[in-house]
């Protein structure tokens, strides 16, 4: 049955309703998420996206006979939008979550040598639930780890709405709670260069508290971690096209957008090469500077306000050995450029040997460096780390960047940010860099999505779909 007949076929004795029709402009996640929205609600759905493949910014490709990830994707228990997404596209046994929260912290700057700690949830209600991972944490003093405690309590009592937390830098305000240097390295920015990708004292105070406050204050198991045991491709590019196929999306790949605007009807019509698409909904799904050209006048303030968005870089550097180096599937570091390390043995396909993946976050110094520069950097770092390294022969190096891979959640973004409605009549906005409340992650992708679709359906006078993520839209 096509998406007309099951969209627009009327019940008995009901008069027929016009068929409604969008066109998502974008194949990341939150155009992914719009796009089988929209057709889960019986709205004809076209889906454009310029690359040769779905995704976005969390895509695969192939080296030789590996099938290498642009870079490490992780998500929490607590990232409700992006888990719904897994199950709609059938991909959540692909990327399960940890059962509890366990992240092995290597320390390198101790004077005896290489020293770990662990970061771990223990089944007690909050704020007991990390109390003796805390207690324990050999990465911190006595007097370091009590003062922890008291910024966390103090950062729980924030409230998100304020939004003069948003003017405010985090490393700012974790000094003024007592928060050493030291402390800052081993625990705040531990987790929240990587969620953030920036260090605290880059950060707006406000995103800062939404990460520690939702992540780690809310519920015991919300930093549960999970990550894809399969290359992402077959997440965000099979699985996502599959799913959009069977919801009757018809989905274009290299495909480049060159104009959005209406006709004197109202109805929206959209450019690309030998074609014009029309529709009664746009929901634009790139990145803000895209979005900034392609905006037609009026349909925000000051749609210069995007521009004031910036954006922060990720390198990821990959490493394959002859032989099995790290026995444990990730880990993350101190006293040492390197951030994290993921085992991508399996996932990739390789056969022999064992290859790791890098993830750097806020790689400002670093995202242009040549590759040969990296490699006499990185390889001697984990040697240190992993003793193991020293006897193994290195199969493969290679880089990957993302010089654009997250907008910069800097003091004051806040109010940059716009919400998925613009003045102009059927045209949303989606995307992780729009006002979801959250950093840019997978999870802010989806949400952006959902609230896009919610808002063309509302104005659409369609039903939302019930099967459709539900949460309060940020202010």
């Amino acid at each position: 049955m096509t998406d007309d007949s099951r969209s627009d076929e009327p019940l008995a004795g009901m008069p027929r309703r016009p068929a409604r029709s969008a066109v998502v402009i974008g194949g990341g996640l939150a155009g992914i998420t719009a796009a089988l929205a929209l057709a889960d609600a019986g709205i004809r759905v076209t889906l454009l996206e310029g690359r040769p493949r779905l995704g976005g910014l969390a895509f695969s490709f192939q080296r030789g006979e590996l099938t290498v990830d642009n870079g490490q994707h992780v998500y929490l228990r607590c990232c409700t939008a992006y888990r719904w997404f897994l199950d709609r596209i059938e991909g959540t046994a692909l990327a399960p979550l940890q059962d509890r929260l366990d992240v092995p912290v290597l320390d390198l700057d101790k004077p005896e040598g290489r020293r770990l700690g662990r970061l771990r949830r223990d089944p007690l209600p909050v704020p007991l639930h990390l109390g003796r991972s805390l207690a324990t944490y050999p990465h911190l003093s006595l007097a370091e780890r009590a003062k922890v405690g008291r910024a966390a309590l103090a950062l729980k009592g924030l409230d998100l709405a304020d939004p003069t937390l948003d003017t405010q830098d985090f490393g700012s305000w974790l000094a003024a709670h007592g928060q050493s240097a030291r402390a800052v390295e081993a625990l705040w920015d531990l987790v929240g260069v990587a969620t953030l990708n920036a260090v605290a004292g880059d950060a707006s105070l406000g995103l800062a508290a939404m990460v520690f406050k939702t992540g780690l204050l809310s519920d015991p198991g919300a930093a549960d971690i999970g990550w894809a045991h399969v290359p992402l491709g077959e997440l965000h590019d099979r699985l996502a096209r599959k799913a959009l196929d069977s919801a009757g999306v018809r989905t274009e790949v290299r495909t480049r957008v060159t104009s959005i605007s209406t006709d004197e009807n109202g109805r929206w019509s959209v450019q690309v090469p030998g074609e014009t698409l029309r529709a009664d909904a746009v929901v634009l799904a790139v990145p803000q500077r895209e979005a900034h050209d392609l905006l037609p006048a009026g349909a925000l303030d000051n749609v210069d306000q995007l521009l004031g968005i910036g954006t922060a870089p990720i390198l990821n550097v990959h490493v394959v050995y002859d032989r099995k180096v790290l026995g444990r599937p990730f880990f993350a570091a101190l006293g040492t450029p390197i951030q994290w390390v993921f085992d991508r043995t399996a996932a990739s396909g390789l056969r022999e040997g064992q290859y790791l993946a890098l993830s750097q976050s806020a790689a400002q110094d670093e995202i242009d460096a040549p590759v040969a520069v990296l490699r006499e950097r990185y390889l001697p770092e984990l040697e240190r780390l992993l003793p193991a390294t020293r006897g193994a022969e290195v199969k493969d190096f290679f880089v990957t960047r993302e010089r654009t891979a997250t907008f910069a959640p800097t003091p004051g973004v806040g109010r940059l940010r716009p919400g998925a409605r613009t003045k102009a009549p059927g045209l949303y906005l989606a995307g992780a860099w729009t006002a979801t409340g959250w950093p840019a992650t997978m999870e802010s992708a989806v949400r952006s999505g959902v609230s896009a679709a919610d808002a063309a359906l509302s104005a659409l006078g369609r039903p939302r779909p019930s099967d459709l993520f539900e949460f309060e839209e940020a202010a």
